[in-house]
């Protein structure tokens, strides 16, 4: 019996290539779509490890298939993709899929920022600015109509994914004056392969690293969302790497625009999340275990009298609703299927 033949989707199914799936994010979708009863796996492709099956590299995700070279990008018939490339590298391979017909979801930068002038100032030149028009900024909970009918979807970064879920129905609301954003993540989040010398582990053990100061891209990425909902804001945000391997927790401390009594601030928040399967609104502050695995966004609200600040904590697990399980619900909702299945 063949590999694919032992997938729980049926023949059938949409067919699914993984770009990019040596690199964690990459390996964690895969792990997903191969066990996901809706979608057919059928490629991996990577610039390292060729030849080898995911399951040596990550024995934890059991995926038999092995890693292609990315030349077979362009030889399978597919119906979909999951690039996990870095931005830049992400773009020629979304374009040559588009090319093909296939829709795609990419965990890069490249589609995230609707400016292409915001992208090259933080990023620099964009390799395809011909595709933006296609691309559908990916943070379901938030634009899922125009999700289900996308040709590219940009999934968030996951810094941006647990700060603008704690900030919506502030933003919506126009309650933000001024906002600063704590946020602290796990190494997984610095990448497999991560250059930078304060990912070293005698750098982490023991350690909280904060990093990018006053220079983190994800920044115009969470102005932009909180501007489409109505807070045209500057946000100050620092980031944090902590000695976990995965895991987040973004601590949004709001100026509001007018004062608010807690009871309020539940039910804007309560108001806001009705029905959504993967936002929770907790009682107690949440922490990055509560989520772990998951795909969940773990909320938290409360109203600082002293201050007159609002605190907003938000956990989710930056590998899964931060990256790879938030793109296979946007699969989901791109081919009409529900959007948790797979993922509970």
């Amino acid at each position: 019996m063949s590999c694919v033949a032992d997938q729980p989707g049926a023949e059938g199914s949409p067919r699914v290539l993984v770009a990019g799936a040596t690199g964690f994010a990459g390996a964690l979708a895969a792990q997903l779509i191969w066990h996901h009863p809706g979608f057919e796996l059928v490629a991996l492709t990577g610039r390292s490890n060729v030849g080898r099956a995911l399951q040596e590299l990550y024995p934890r995700y059991r995926v038999p298939l092995p890693i292609e070279d990315p030349a077979g990008e362009r030889a399978q018939a597919i119906d979909a993709a999951v690039v996990a490339y870095p931005h830049a590298a992400a773009a020629p391979t979304v374009g040559a899929l588009r090319d093909r017909g296939a829709r795609v979801i990419d965990l890069s930068a490249d589609f995230r920022l609707g400016s292409l002038a915001t992208y090259e100032a933080w990023y620099g030149e964009h390799p395809r600015p011909d595709l933006l028009e296609q691309a559908v900024y990916g943070l379901t909970e938030m634009h899922r109509e125009r999700i289900a009918g996308a040709a590219i979807v940009a999934n968030p970064g996951c810094y941006p994914t647990a700060a603008v879920l704690a900030l919506a129905p502030l933003a919506r609301a126009g309650l933000i004056a001024d906002v600063v954003v704590d946020a602290k993540q796990g190494v997984s989040g610095a990448g497999r392969r991560a250059d930078e010398d304060t990912t070293h582990l005698s750098m982490i053990g023991e350690n909280i690293l904060p990093y990018k100061v006053a220079a983190h891209r994800h920044t115009p990425e969470i102005e932009e969302q909180l501007a489409l909902l109505g807070a045209d804001v500057r946000v100050q945000f620092q980031a944090h790497l902590v000695p976990l391997d995965q895991g987040e927790l973004a601590s949004c401390y709001v100026t509001p625009t007018r004062p608010l009594a807690a009871a309020d601030l539940q039910e804007l928040y309560r108001d806001a999340y009705a029905g959504e399967p993967f936002v929770e609104l907790a009682d107690a502050p949440p922490g990055t275990r509560d989520v772990l695995a998951t795909n969940f966004c773990r909320l938290f609200v409360a109203a600082d009298q002293h201050t007159g600040k609002v605190v907003v904590l938000s956990a989710i697990d930056n590998l899964w609703k931060g990256t790879s399980s938030q793109a296979v619900q946007n699969l989901n909702l791109m081919f009409g299927r529900e959007e948790s299945e797979g993922l509970l």
